[in-house]
């Protein structure tokens, strides 16, 4: 059973939700007066960017779109730090003390920065010309990287919950989970800020996710532009700068420039997407429009997802619903009137294609999702509709294994109180065991 420090946590977690939810909707206004938009609330705690590697991740902000709010936040590990032909893929399987081999703590993986006691004439050390140590006040810039020796890492859009209303991707919850996932996938993760309701209903938020997928497409061809028009510039004598290469991709494809960490470190062709609680919802939608899509997201290729305890709900009820209707931090009521302050009143349905994933004609067929990895608690309510969606896509063969928790809570491994649990650790190291079957170039390490 969950201890009486979290069921009072939760009380209180309750209480203030629903004093959050009620002044919302006595506040509601039209979406049309409000288009830009808000990705965080006044009362969320954020955690600034650092673009040096605190804590061993890099991590910078972007504005991604000028007419609303959206934003990501890049999580940059330093394990890109390494070179192409060095690159940290071994992993280091620490027992914790246990040496009994069918233990858990037997399948956890971890990652040592690469260039932690390199000797002088060691080559990995070149990859940290890139840092721009001072600035001529000396303080510190940041990472940027060299044109050589740069390790191309996986990459993985994150999702955070919220109840569609509240959450953000800055947010120091957030942002250490980020970290975690980050180190221990060996990833990019960029978090994504989409915009909450009221102010914008749905679908702004589920639009905001595909936007970020399309963008990350763009700027893989950007990069690649950008590498095409200097190695061109260079075969007819004349050599482009860097400043005139990034003005011709400006002048071609308007207010877009090149990221520089993703255009150094990023792979699309692996990229992955994670959803917590609501945020799974948005990462369902972004993957069927990823396959329907198809070759035109090229080179981004969407090959597997991850659904942490998802936003599911459903006319006809499930046991879970019934029986665990009251359950910690997230009952049902609460959930049913975030879901009145997302969904526009003329579309309102516990059966809407955003909230129920069992229902027909969603498109596209379910034998060409992703590989999908459903993460689920043992008190949680809205569990059964996540392992009913499960087992539909096994059904027509997708991979698509289920993580239950026992004693475990809704967002158990990504709330502020329980990040720092065994139990929420352990989530995350089993998450990066399963994503790393379909992101590893040296093929399949792990596998349940």
């Amino acid at each position: 059973m969950p201890s009486v420090a979290l069921k009072l946590y939760s009380v209180f977690f309750k209480f203030l939700l629903k004093h959050r939810l009620h002044n919302l909707i006595q506040n509601a206004i039209d979406e049309s007066s409000n288009p830009y938009g808000v990705t965080t609330r006044p009362e969320e705690s954020v955690s600034a960017s650092n673009p040096s590697f605190t804590d061993g991740v890099a991590t910078k902000d972007i504005h991604i779109d000028p007419f609303t709010a959206l934003s990501i936040r890049i999580f940059l590990p330093d394990s890109s730090l390494s070179p192409p032909e060095q690159p940290d893929l071994k992993p280091n399987l620490r027992s914790s003390g246990n040496d009994d081999p069918n233990s858990h703590n037997h399948r956890r993986s971890s990652y040592a920065p690469s260039n932690v006691g390199a000797p002088r004439n060691d080559p990995r050390r070149s990859s940290l010309e890139g840092l721009n140590l001072r600035s001529d006040n000396n303080v510190y810039r940041g990472y940027s990287p060299s044109p050589q020796n740069c390790r191309k890492l996986p990459i993985m859009l994150q999702f955070h919950g919220g109840g569609w209303v509240s959450g953000s991707n800055e947010s120091v919850a957030n942002d250490y989970f980020c970290r975690r996932i980050a180190k221990l996938c060996d990833v990019i993760v960029i978090a994504v800020g989409y915009r909450l309701a009221p102010e914008n209903k749905y679908p702004a938020a589920f639009e905001d996710g595909l936007k970020v997928l399309n963008w990350l497409a763009k700027q893989a061809n950007l990069s690649e532009c950008s590498k095409s028009m200097g190695s061109g510039a260079r075969g007819v004598g004349s050599e482009f700068t860097k400043a005139e290469v990034q003005r011709h991709i400006v002048d071609t494809f308007g207010a877009s420039v090149v990221e520089p960490w993703l255009a150094a470190h990023g792979d699309p062709s692996r990229c992955v997407l994670l959803g917590v609680s609501c945020g799974a919802n948005i990462v369902d939608y972004v993957a069927r429009k990823a396959v329907e899509a198809g070759k035109r997201l090229d080179p981004v290729k969407v090959v597997a997802q991850v659904l942490m305890y998802p936003f599911f709900i459903g006319n006809v009820p499930t046991q879970s619903e019934i029986k665990l209707a009251n359950s910690y931090f997230y009952d049902k009521a609460m959930c049913l009137l975030a879901w009145k302050l997302f969904l526009p009143k003329e579309e309102f349905s516990l059966d809407h294609p955003a909230a129920n994933p069992l229902i027909s004609d969603r498109g596209p067929p379910l034998k060409f999702m992703p590989p999908t990895l459903t993460v689920v608690a043992e008190h949680d309510w809205m569990r059964d509709r996540a392992i009913a969606y499960s087992e539909t896509l096994r059904k027509v063969n997708v991979d698509a294994p289920v993580l239950e928790y026992k004693d475990a809570v809704h967002e158990f491994a990504t709330l502020d109180m329980l990040l720092k649990t065994p139990q929420a650790q352990a989530c995350a190291e089993d998450i990066a065991i399963w994503v790393k079957k379909y992101i590893s170039t040296r093929g399949h390490e792990f596998s349940y």
